[in-house]
């Protein structure tokens, strides 16, 4: 009975949040799985028809993962189109300052805002299909300062520049031409970047799938308990 109620609460954590302990039977170290998967939802709510993750969903997740002595790392299983630049840009924060290892592997596309969020863990991978798509910072709707506007929208690419320059290998000037390049998008501007060329790139720091993120991980977890 206690086995079927562990796995009734797994699944409907699963549903609400993404989310599930891999505890390898008590055999290996406890990884917490996230996932970000479809766009990101931030203050306002998608389509009930879009796949979204809900950044107040994951924020005491992660917040409650950096609390919990049991859990040793973090996996972090992305496939978004992208979406809210604030909610992705706090998650990718949050990621990035919890103590304990964490690794990130993109699944499908890693695009917009999900850069910063690939890059957030300490150690990334991207799958040989998998796609990241770098461009501007856009923006829908009305303004009714224009030029605010616009400035305000340049300093949040610059804060989108910064913190994935900051956490990966590429540098800001790379990442602009990137964002800049009119040949690759139709009817737009960015670069889109498969597998190979985001490691080549330096955004990602390697070309793998599960396996090799989970086995990262456990290293990264192992290390770790050695030097405290």
């Amino acid at each position: 009975m206690k086995e079927y109620e562990k796995q009734q609460a797994e699944n409907e954590e699963i549903k609400e949040t993404g989310t599930i302990s891999l505890d390898g039977n008590g055999k290996k170290p406890n990884i917490q799985l996230l996932t970000i998967i479809g766009e990101i939802e931030g203050h306002e709510a998608v389509s009930g028809n879009t796949k979204a993750t809900k950044y107040e969903h994951l924020l005491p997740k992660l917040a409650a993962v950096e609390d919990n002595d049991e859990i040793d790392g973090v996996l972090i299983l992305l496939n978004t189109l992208g979406g809210d630049v604030e909610a992705g840009l706090a998650l990718a924060e949050m990621i990035a300052s919890l103590s304990k290892p964490t690794v990130s592997l993109v699944l499908g596309g890693s695009h917009s805002i999900g850069g910063p969020l690939a890059v957030s863990a300490d150690y990334s991978f991207i799958v040989p299909s998998g796609t990241m798509i770098i461009h501007p910072v856009r923006s829908t709707g009305m303004f009714i300062g224009v030029i605010q506007s616009y400035r305000n929208m340049e300093k949040t690419q610059e804060r989108i520049i910064r913190f994935i320059a900051e956490h990966s290998n590429i540098t800001k000037e790379r990442i602009e031409k990137l964002m800049l390049d009119s040949t690759q998008l139709v009817k737009d501007v960015g670069t889109l970047l498969e597998g190979e060329e985001a490691v080549k790139e330096g955004m990602i720091d390697e070309v793998g799938g599960i396996h090799q993120a989970l086995m990262k991980l456990r290293s990264m977890i192992k290390d770790s308990k050695k030097n405290c």
